[in-house]
């Protein structure tokens, strides 16, 4: 937007050498803000997807002895937990095979 609007002052407004240089410097500004942006948007974690679950905490709604269910953002999940848990109980997930979520109890 920037751009387009150096562009309309080069054209109606600004005498010929300030009509470049509004230009040029609306353009670096531009090309400064999408590399930004793109620079900014690729250095953060992804927050969607299996990678998103390990380290939560889910509340067991099934007994997991070794299988049952946890809820995890409001969602059922199939989850497997070697030590056990009982309903109502806290647990992590460490790892996630398939749509089964393994689980560990939370105080651990």
């Amino acid at each position: 937007m920037l751009l387009v609007g150096a562009i309309l002052l080069a054209v109606f407004l600004l005498p010929p050498p300030w009509s470049y240089v509004a230009v040029i410097a609306a353009a670096v500004v531009e090309v400064s803000e999408v590399w930004f942006w793109i620079w900014y948007t690729r250095r953060r974690r992804p927050v969607v997807g299996a990678e998103a679950f390990v380290g939560r905490e889910a509340e067991v709604v099934a007994p997991c002895r070794p299988w049952g269910r946890v809820r995890l953002d409001g969602e059922d999940w199939a989850a497997r937990c070697a030590v056990g848990a009982d309903r109502g109980e806290r647990v992590r997930v460490v790892e996630v095979e398939s749509l089964t979520l393994v689980v560990e109890p939370a105080q651990l």
